[in-house]
């Protein structure tokens, strides 16, 4: 299997290209404060979840899958800051945090999936 065959991979671009063009129409101020650290965020989402499939040892793919969360998670706060700033309506809003809902109930699973198959010599993908 390719990095570009997990689901939760191809979400986690999803979300963040989603975000890029929201936060590309801001202006300036909007786009250099909460916009930088939205896209950041999201855009980690994605990374750490690669940098984490192409880690040789198992406890390393793990922690980046964390790193993940973590980044899944401090996106869902830029992203309420947004909506109460009135930078993203609603439904954009309400869109966003679901994917983002559904993209950590997928992530935990693969989460656990790893802890619970740990293989027993490292991994060569």
């Amino acid at each position: 299997m390719e990095l570009e065959d997990l689901e939760i991979y191809q979400e986690a671009i999803k979300i963040a290209d989603e975000i890029w063009n929201l936060v590309s129409k801001w202006e300036y101020f909007p786009k250099d404060t909460i916009g930088k650290q939205i896209v950041k965020s999201s855009d980690s989402i994605g990374a750490n979840i690669s940098e984490s499939y192409g880690r040789y040892f198992h406890k390393e793919n793990l922690q980046f899958c964390y790193y993940s969360r973590g980044s899944l998670f401090e996106t869902k706060t830029w992203l309420l800051k947004s909506f109460n700033r009135d930078l993203i309506s609603e439904e954009s809003y309400s869109d966003l945090n679901n994917k983002l809902i559904s993209l950590k109930k997928k992530l935990n699973g693969y989460i656990t999936f790893l802890r619970n198959n740990k293989p027993t010599k490292p991994i060569n993908h």
